[in-house]
């Protein structure tokens, strides 16, 4: 019994497709947990795809992969003086670099990408770092460009690429091609009629594996359901029923990433009246879970367990049988799941 994302194939390669109409310098992007489908998986999608370039994360999970993608493998992650060593296919991977201490002391003939300082203040070198640059040891395959997701300030994202795209030819560098985190398309083509001599390359991953939401769906298997009668008590902490009903036990607990939930930016007024509706019932031991029974969203009757979950079903919802499956909204990105199925 499993935790199953089930996928359209067909419809899920057709947005693929469309995409790569968008973006004809796209890169595709395979980490961490493979956006739920696995980083293998990904990888032969993308060798299917025809790409040349498949950027991962980590040089762990260019190692993983190396052998189900023929091409070559751009690590995201900058490099860094003393890091542990892990064995790569020779001549296929190229590193992004973020400090010039670290460029001057690779190996000489090293492939390598140099990280940008945007306005995402999170890694990279600076534009008065560009003169001096030592990259003439190595073989440098361009600059790349990490942008915000939002500008409150309304700020144009394609004029800080364009100040950067000038500063690195102003340098003596090379600036035929520049690689892209989070610009539209729309913007991307607004650079290149600013800056024919360059190629600009998109890195995609979410709006790529997981952008047709309706190619995907999530689905839980009931392994156990027991009546239970209001009062009574049951699970770890012997809460009691609020009343009749039945408790459901479904796949998916912790180490699936259920009931896991990372931090977000919340904007507005209801988005944070409902986040502080949520806290407040969670201090009463009523949290919503992911799964759903006939179109109804289903409370936790405890927290997740390991491998995973207890579900409180009203008494009025006939109960679902054992081996049947409930359908559950997860985010791809941190949910582990035991098989993938293409149908």
């Amino acid at each position: 019994m499993t935790l199953t994302m089930y996928v359209d194939g067909d419809r899920w390669r057709a947005h693929q497709g469309g995409l790569l109409a968008e973006f004809p310098g796209l890169v595709p992007v395979a980490k961490g947990n493979g956006y739920g489908f696995g980083n293998r998986r990904l990888a032969a999608e993308a060798a299917r795809l025809g790409r040349p370039l498949l950027a991962v994360g980590t040089v762990d999970e260019a190692a993983a992969v190396a052998d189900d993608f023929p091409g070559d493998l751009l690590v995201l992650t900058p490099c860094r003086i003393g890091e542990p060593e892990v064995e790569l296919p020779a001549g296929r991977v190229v590193r992004t670099v973020a400090h010039p201490e670290t460029l001057a002391a690779l190996p000489a003939g090293t492939r390598v990408v140099v990280e940008c300082m945007t306005s995402m203040r999170r890694h990279g070198i600076r534009a008065v770092d560009l003169p001096e640059l030592p990259v003439g040891h190595l073989e440098p395959e361009g600059f790349a460009l990490h942008l915000p997701l939002d500008r409150p300030d309304g700020s144009d994202p394609v004029d800080e690429v364009s100040d950067w795209v000038r500063a690195i030819g102003a340098a003596g560098h090379s600036d035929r091609t520049v690689y892209l985190s989070h610009l539209a398309a729309k913007d991307v083509l607004r650079l290149g009629e600013r800056h024919p001599g360059t190629e600009f390359r998109s890195r995609i991953g979410t709006r790529l594996w997981l952008g047709d939401v309706a190619a995907l769906s999530s689905r839980a298997t009931v392994l156990d359901v027991t009546p239970v009668a209001r009062g009574e008590r049951y699970g770890y902490r012997q809460h009691k029923a609020p009343s009749d009903g039945h408790l459901l036990v479904a796949t998916g607990g912790t180490a699936h990433g259920v009931g896991l939930e990372a931090p977000k930016y919340v904007h507005g007024i209801l988005p944070r009246a409902k986040g502080l509706a949520r806290a407040g019932l969670a201090t009463v031991n009523r949290t919503l879970s992911p799964y759903s029974w006939q179109g109804r969203q289903l409370w936790f009757a405890e927290p997740p367990h390991m491998q995973v979950s207890i579900l409180f079903l009203p008494g009025e919802l006939k109960p679902p049988a054992i081996g049947d499956e409930l359908p559950l909204t997860v985010r791809h990105t941190t949910t582990h799941f035991d098989r993938v199925v293409e149908r």
